[in-house]
């Protein structure tokens, strides 16, 4: 049986996505791009996987380097607003707050037990190396918050699945059920699909005007520093300024 719906709760959620998700998501993505720079772009990615591709033009190497580097960003600013919405989200349903405890990113209690949250963006986010990290920053807030307190250490993962959430030292809570965690709604990984759908329309436009004009500027500017006269792009040149031998300096 489904919980109720607390309409309080998700009103404020989305309010908080309307007010939140422009400057946090959609104005940062704006601000990378009006900051990058060609070299940037050229040194970030492999040439060879693109002459593997068969490139042979200009404007389409710059807009698969382009969406490239966007991939990544947007994964990595969005994560990091998700993250923003789910404290505020705990904040308003059990008083959750932004822990000062390395590693951790939300603590609150639910039910008579504290809970120590890192959150992740998705499932898929680390090697055993930063696992072993997450679990040592879990014993270590653990040890601060002493035996008075049942303690709950969780890996809370924004989307995703997880069919084995008990890991031993914390649990890890994926997709409807980490939502259905700092929220209390069962459908509450549904209910924040809206308002985020209609703030990006209003973004559309925006972007994509300064996505074009960065395709035509890169373009034009690739073709007279990696082109040869013919037009055709000079990959030996391209290669020379990602993976030459660097000049050590004296």
């Amino acid at each position: 049986m489904k919980k109720p719906q607390n309409t309080k709760l998700i009103e404020s959620a989305k309010k908080y996505v309307t007010s939140n998700v422009a400057p946090r998501f959609h104005g940062k993505l704006l601000e990378g791009l009006n900051k990058l720079r060609l070299s940037d772009l050229l040194k970030r990615k492999n040439p060879y996987l693109f002459k593997a591709k068969a490139i042979q033009s200009a404007p389409d190497l710059i807009k698969r380097l382009l969406d490239a580097y966007l991939s990544s960003k947007e994964e990595t600013i969005f994560g990091d607003f998700l993250e923003s919405l789910a404290i505020h989200v705990c904040a308003e349903a059990y008083g959750g707050k932004k822990s000062n405890a390395e590693g951790i990113d939300l603590e609150f209690e639910r039910n008579s037990r504290r809970y120590i949250v890192s959150i992740k963006s998705g499932p898929n986010w680390g090697n055993s190396q930063q696992i072993k990290r997450m679990v040592s920053n879990f014993n270590q807030a653990k040890r601060i918050a002493g035996t008075q307190v049942s303690v709950e250490a969780v890996n809370g993962c924004c989307y995703g699945q997880e069919s084995q959430p008990h890991k031993g030292d914390y649990i890890k809570y994926c997709g409807q059920d980490f939502w259905e965690l700092v929220s209390g709604a069962d459908d509450f990984y549904q209910q924040i699909v809206e308002p985020l759908g209609f703030e990006a329309k209003l973004r559309t436009e925006e972007f994509d005007a300064k996505y074009a004009a960065v395709i035509n500027q890169f373009s034009s500017v690739f073709i007279h520093d990696y082109c040869q006269t013919d037009g055709v792009i000079d990959w030996n040149k391209l290669l020379e300024f990602n993976s030459g031998r660097l000049v050590k300096a004296k």
